[in-house]
């Protein structure tokens, strides 16, 4: 019980923000067939993407330098700024924001697998560490307790993008949240990992 809390622990404390993108990314494809289905498959790809990076950096391997984590802050500003321009044309075009939600049906799953990738280089700091040290059977009890804690992180992200009031919420400011949240956190990794001399 011991691992296994241990791992709750630090999944929570390093994806607590991960809940209010899958908020985000649960409103943006409300009522868009698939669009749910869409946001676990990538949010669990992204995580899966980080599992991966960080089980190998702890046996060694170094497929990300960590001169390069800085700049996966693009993903999630390129991503932001798209959304942006959608919100400003849908805006601008007299709010077909729904005609253009029903072509595009909503969040993609390599967008959302990209943005949860990018946001888990905080992850990855905490992550090599730990299973550096946990021995392969630790380290195998912190990787089923993660991806059982993203299938409860992606229903904590539907509940709170489904309560009525954060619904209407979202419904209403969503388009404009979205890129905003986005954006910052694109500029947030980029800035505190020194990309391009920031910091």
């Amino acid at each position: 019980m011991g691992v296994i809390g241990q791992a709750a622990g630090l999944f929570a404390a390093t994806n607590i923000d991960d809940i209010l993108l899958l908020a985000l990314f649960f409103a943006q494809g409300a009522g868009r067939r698939g669009a749910a289905a869409r946001v676990v498959a990538g949010q669990y790809l992204g995580f899966l993407g980080i599992l991966a990076v960080a089980t190998a950096a702890a046996f060694g391997a170094t497929f990300l330098p960590a001169p390069v984590l800085p700049y996966l802050g693009l993903l999630p500003l390129a991503l932001g700024l798209r959304a942006a321009w959608q919100a400003w044309k849908n805006h601008r075009d007299g709010g077909e924001d729904d005609l253009a939600g029903e072509h595009d049906g909503g969040p993609k799953a390599l967008e959302v697998a990209a943005v949860t990738f990018a946001n888990g280089g905080d992850n990855l700091g905490v992550y090599v560490p730990v299973f550096a040290t946990a021995g392969a059977g630790s380290m195998s009890v912190y990787i089923i307790v993660f991806l059982a804690l993203v299938a409860v992180w992606c229903a904590a992200g539907r509940f709170f993008a489904t309560r009525p009031v954060i619904a209407r919420a979202l419904s209403r400011w969503g388009h404009l949240l979205l890129p905003i949240v986005l954006i910052g956190l694109g500029v947030l990794i980029l800035v505190e990992g020194g990309a391009f001399g920031l910091s």
